[in-house]
C-alpha cells in the first residue's frame, strides 16, 4: 500500500514541509505531481520524476529529482515550481487571512509527463498553505497617497 504524507498538513506558507513516499518498490520510478486551483480558478501544477530507494521510499529532502519541473534536491520544489496551465497567469493569493491555498499532491507510476483523468494516482493527499498565522489581525493602511495593510501580531 503506497501512502504520500505532508508534514506537517496545514502550515504558513513560507515554511518548509516534508513531502515522504512510502510503499513502493525498491528502485521503481514514479511521478510526483502538486496541483492547486487559485481564486480565479486558474490552475497550477509542478511535477517531479523520483526513483525509490532500496526501501522502496521517496523523501523530497533526501532524494534528487531526476527531472520534470526541475531536477536535484528541492524539499520544497513541488510547491516552488508550481506554473500555470495558462500562459501569463500569476499565482497570486487574493483572501490572505480567510482561506488557504490547498496543494494537491499525488504519486504515480512511472514517468508520466501530463497526467489525466484516465490515470490512476498510487497515493494522494492535500496541504494547506496559510498566508496569515492564527491570530493574526490585518489592518487596512490609507495614509495619504499610501496603501496596504498592517498585519499585528495576537
Amino acid at each position: 500500500m503506497v501512502e504520500l504524507t505532508v508534514t506537517p498538513r496545514s502550515s504558513l506558507a513560507d515554511r518548509p514541509v516534508r513531502v515522504h513516499v512510502r510503499g513502493l518498490a525498491p528502485c521503481q520510478l514514479v511521478t510526483l505531481l502538486a496541483s492547486l486551483t487559485d481564486e480565479r480558478g486558474g490552475r497550477f501544477r509542478a511535477h517531479a520524476f523520483y526513483r525509490a530507494d532500496e526501501h522502496g521510499e521517496v523523501d523530497a529532502e533526501r532524494h534528487a529529482a531526476l527531472g520534470g519541473d526541475f531536477t536535484g534536491v528541492w524539499p520544497m520544489g513541488l510547491f516552488w515550481f508550481l506554473r500555470p496551465d495558462t500562459l501569463f497567469q500569476r499565482l497570486v493569493k487574493r483572501d490572505v487571512a480567510g482561506s488557504p491555498f490547498r496543494v494537491r499532491l499525488e504519486v504515480f507510476d512511472a514517468v508520466h509527463l501530463d497526467a489525466g483523468p484516465e490515470q490512476q494516482p498510487l497515493a494522494a493527499c492535500t496541504a494547506e498553505r496559510w498566508y496569515v498565522g492564527p491570530g493574526v489581525q490585518r489592518a487596512p493602511v490609507h495614509e495619504g497617497r499610501v496603501r496596504g495593510a498592517l498585519f499585528l501580531p495576537p
